[in-house]
């Protein structure tokens, strides 16, 4: 079969890239042809463009893309009409992803399967028609989001999450403390992680208070940073270098948290990770016009929580940080309850567990394949 997928970032290439050799394990005539990015093309196929051009994020950044943003649109529309899929998979990034299935569902009739559903929950629930009406099938990967479809008349269906799977097949993953602080040429001193984001804006915005709250525990820590793919060592400098203590280490981030006794965390699926990797956590996220971003979340969105381990979990298991809480004061006083208050911080690891039991086993890769190789087949 013929199978057309569009990822338009570096985890949507990763997710598709994973979902592409599930397929090819069943199907041994598939064919792929694909927006995406180096992974997806290290699995086979065309790769017809490239995740980073087309990655513009923000208001501003989509604006002065606009018209490289309709270009692709077109060309991706004339594109599937000549290849001609048996299915088109679509992978998170909405904005874009959605014109799509409204086009191929209205004017090409080839069935739309998505896989990784976009954060509609958080407040675009509007969006849910489109799905009903374009979308022949949701793949999910997080288990609330079927109550959330299933409460606006949509059925979906939940595959487990590749963090999972992610996390159990990861590099070094029986590395010991000795073998890590040796080839890193560390210390021999627990460590604290500090994770402050995946972009620059982030960055700039979480870093340096991070590193203000851990100030006190350079005499007994080792403070490591984990640095971004993408973002240059010089970049981190800027803010650690009246801050010797601290380390950047690239390319690491499962070893680094792996090796934590506690961490540092701003949202997103770092969050999840973190907690995968069984390490209490605090999560910190910096905002502009924190007064008005809290009322803003707690009027306009439809969660009561920004970190996924809460979101799964449907309480609060790590403490989130954020907007007016955002505080140097905060964080280190919550980094000195997970260190050091033995009961708290069990009780975040017990959580923790109660988390992955929600999740479900790896897989997930497997599963979405396995569902849409037996719809296909069955509707042929």
């Amino acid at each position: 079969m013929k199978y057309y997928l569009i990822a338009g970032e570096a985890s949507g290439d990763l997710h598709a890239s994973n979902l592409m050799q599930s397929l090819g394990g069943l199907d041994k005539e598939a064919d792929f042809r694909f927006f995406g990015g180096d992974l997806m093309q290290s699995v086979g196929g065309t790769l017809v463009r490239h995740y980073r051009d087309m990655a513009f994020m923000g208001i501003i950044p989509v604006l002065l893309n606009a018209r490289t943003i309709l270009r692709n649109l077109a060309f991706c529309k004339k594109d599937i009409a000549a290849y001609r899929p048996d299915v088109v998979i679509l992978v998170d990034y909405p904005g874009f992803n959605l014109k799509i299935a409204k086009h191929v569902k209205t004017q090409l009739d080839i069935p739309v399967y998505y896989y990784i559903s976009p954060k509609v929950w958080a407040w675009k629930k509007y969006r849910v028609k489109s799905f009903r009406k374009y979308v022949d099938e949701m793949l999910c990967i997080l288990p609330f989001e079927v109550d959330f479809f299933r409460e606006n008349r949509y059925k979906v269906h939940y595959v487990g999450n590749p963090t999972v799977d992610a996390i159990a097949q990861r590099d070094y993953k029986d590395e010991t403390f000795a073998e890590f602080i040796t080839t890193n040429n560390l210390d021999n001193k627990p460590i604290i992680a500090l994770l402050a984001g995946s972009r620059k804006q982030e960055i700039s915005s979480n870093l340096p208070s991070m590193l203000e709250a851990v100030k006190g525990y350079s005499e007994g820590y080792q403070l490591i940073v984990a640095g971004a793919p993408g973002i240059e060592r010089s970049f981190y400098d800027d803010f650690i270098g009246s801050f010797p203590p601290a380390k950047v280490l690239f390319y690491q981030t499962y070893r680094i948290l792996a090796q934590s006794d506690a961490a540092l965390v701003t949202s997103g699926t770092a969050t999840l990770e973190t907690a995968l990797l069984n390490v209490p956590q605090v999560v910190c996220y910096r905002t502009p016009t924190p007064r008005l971003t809290y009322w803003i979340f707690k009027h306009m969105f439809h969660t009561p929580y920004i970190s996924l381990v809460n979101l799964i979990c449907g309480r609060e298991v790590v403490k989130e940080l954020f907007a007016r809480f955002f505080t140097v004061d905060n964080i280190r006083k919550e980094l000195k309850q997970i260190l050091h208050v033995q009961g708290y911080r069990q009780n975040m690891l017990d959580n923790y567990e109660d988390m992955r039991r929600i999740l479900g086993g790896s897989g997930a890769s497997s599963r979405a394949a396995a569902f849409i190789h037996r719809s296909l087949t069955i509707g042929n």
